[in-house]
């Protein structure tokens, strides 16, 4: 028998992303702090992401139209942790959601991914959500937020190195 807390610290040392998924379900805002997240065809574009069941976006996910994929920057780091539900502070960080294809798009984000969705599978615990990309946005030389371990990480002199030798 596979140990959860085993299970969950071993797939933890695959380092991630991070993103805020969002989405609009009559006119209220729903956003989760997401890292199984992945690009999933080419052809159609699409890509997924994994929502446990029991959270409140698991609950609620057959009822959006479409969802955004706001792939978080290395500053963004409260953000991943405010989305997470696990913010202590009494006021949250500062943010702001622009309206897009697919779901609200944070602003300032490294990149952001705009999808209808196309389907929702079975997958244990959690939902499979597989989305159709609608709209895509990028900024420029944004370093991202990584996990890994159980904790966050960075990039640091590595990223910024690789833009210089890359050109990017």
């Amino acid at each position: 028998m596979i140990d959860p807390r085993t299970f969950r610290q071993t797939v933890g040392e695959f380092a991630t992303g991070i993103t805020v998924v969002t989405t609009l379900i009559d006119g209220t805002i729903r956003a989760m702090t997401v890292n199984s997240f992945t690009g999933l065809s080419l052809h159609p574009p699409m890509v997924l992401f994994c929502v446990g069941k029991a959270t409140k976006t698991g609950q609620i996910i057959h009822a959006a139209p479409g969802f955004a994929v706001n792939i978080l920057r290395q500053e963004q780091q409260e953000l991943s942790t405010y989305f997470a539900g696990g913010w202590t502070r009494p006021t949250p960080p500062p943010f702001t959601f622009l309206e897009w294809e697919g779901g609200p798009r944070l602003d300032g984000c490294a990149a952001a991914i705009g999808c209808e969705i196309d389907a929702i599978h079975e997958g244990g615990d959690h939902w499979i959500v597989t989305g159709r990309v609608l709209a895509m946005h990028r900024l420029a030389c944004a370093a991202p937020l990584i996990f890994h371990s159980g904790r966050y990480a960075n990039l640091g002199a590595t990223f910024e190195a690789e833009i210089l030798v890359s050109g990017f």
